[in-house]
């Protein structure tokens, strides 16, 4: 088996595309061109800063005019062919590519842009910043439907790879503060393409649930991953574990299906990852989303986020963590944010976490005995 190939391109209208091969891919290393007519880029939106919270919210109008659940002859996400101008030109293994429609960038920097933390910090009326940064597509395979549960371990590694690959590059962008890999996954959750996908998020201020993770480490003392991580594998609410990395379902979980996975070792984001802690996690999440599919007759929806330190702070004690939630908490029933959770963010737990945990163990057992012991 080779190595993951990164390959570099430029669509039409000036946005970067990039290419990542599978270590075991048969493509060609050459692609085609981007033979769409240039099309003008919306404006970069502007954020307003909520008084009351001292948060930053993004109008990006433009994306009112995305693409929605379009027919699979129209997939944007698909290899491009004659019936079907796609975002992407040429067949591929993993692609990501920069949004059409992004909520943050395309510029990172520019007059309104903020100056930097501390003037994003200040609260006051009618505040408002460009909203500098950047929003990239990160497509897992090149067919129109599917899931990341089912991709081969070897497409696996590809897509931690582009991950780690673009938070690296991401983070080095000027007036870029965190980044943030997800997946949005099933209608449920509010997709608006078929397409197996995730996006990636470079915002310009440090989001606000990181600022509070940083506030309750401030408040609990240094060392509360390294403490968190020792509680919870002494828990039976562990759900996988390997030699560095272990999923469980959290003492406090707020979803009915809520799974947090944590690196043994300190890490503040994905480009601070090994090439072992990347292969080990592939193997062990794509065995959790199988598992996570296997709980009921139809496919899970479920939001999939990356929480990594920001860029320029908190290195040293924010450790990098993957956390999947789900709203779904019967076969037919989900989980709505009402009063208290949508008000108030006060959350109450249909589940209790141990008996989430009982079930998503049994699920995934049930999925290893569904591949045999010839799958990979």
């Amino acid at each position: 088996m080779g190595q993951i190939t990164k390959r570099a391109y430029t669509l039409s209208d000036g946005r970067d595309l990039f290419y990542f091969d599978d270590a075991d891919s048969s493509l060609p290393s050459g692609r085609g061109p981007d033979l769409r007519e240039p099309a003008a880029r919306p404006p970069t939106a502007t954020m307003r800063q909520d008084v009351l919270t001292g948060e930053w919210i993004s109008i990006a109008a433009a994306r009112q005019n995305r693409v929605v659940l379009p027919p699979s002859h129209l997939d944007p996400l698909a290899p491009a062919s004659p019936g079907n101008a796609s975002e992407i030109p040429s067949l591929y293994d993993v692609a990501v590519f920069e949004n059409k429609s992004p909520a943050f960038g395309p510029s990172v920097s520019g007059p309104g842009a903020p100056e930097g933390l501390a003037d994003l910090a200040s609260v006051g009326l009618g505040r408002s910043r460009l909203s500098v940064g950047r929003c990239e597509v990160v497509c897992f395979s090149p067919e129109h439907t599917g899931s990341l549960a089912g991709v081969s371990l070897s497409r696996m590694r590809t897509v931690v790879e582009a991950w780690a690959d673009r938070t690296a590059a991401l983070s080095r962008l000027p007036g870029v503060e965190q980044v943030f890999p997800f997946e949005n996954r099933g209608e449920a959750i509010g997709v608006t393409l078929h397409h197996p996908h995730g996006q990636i998020y470079a915002y310009p201020f440090i989001t606000p649930r990181t600022a509070q993770l940083a506030r309750s480490i401030e408040n609990y003392g240094a060392g509360m991953f390294e403490d968190i991580l020792g509680f919870e594998r002494q828990s039976e609410r562990v759900v996988l574990q390997g030699e560095h990395w272990t999923a469980f379902v959290p003492f406090a979980a707020r979803w009915p299906l809520e799974v947090h996975v944590l690196p043994h070792r300190h890490v503040p984001d994905l480009a601070a990852t090994s090439d072992a802690e990347r292969t080990e996690f592939s193997r062990l999440y794509r065995r959790l989303l199988r598992g996570v599919d296997e709980l009921y007759t139809t496919p899970t929806p479920y939001i999939s986020a990356w929480h990594q330190a920001p860029v320029n702070a908190h290195r040293d004690e924010i450790r990098l963590m993957l956390q999947l939630t789900s709203p779904r908490r019967e076969e037919t029933k989900l989980k709505y944010l009402a009063g208290s959770e949508a008000a108030m963010g006060a959350f109450i737990a249909d589940i209790p976490p141990e008996t989430a945990a009982a079930r998503l163990r049994n699920a995934i057992e049930h999925a290893i005995d569904k591949e045999g012991p010839a799958q990979p």
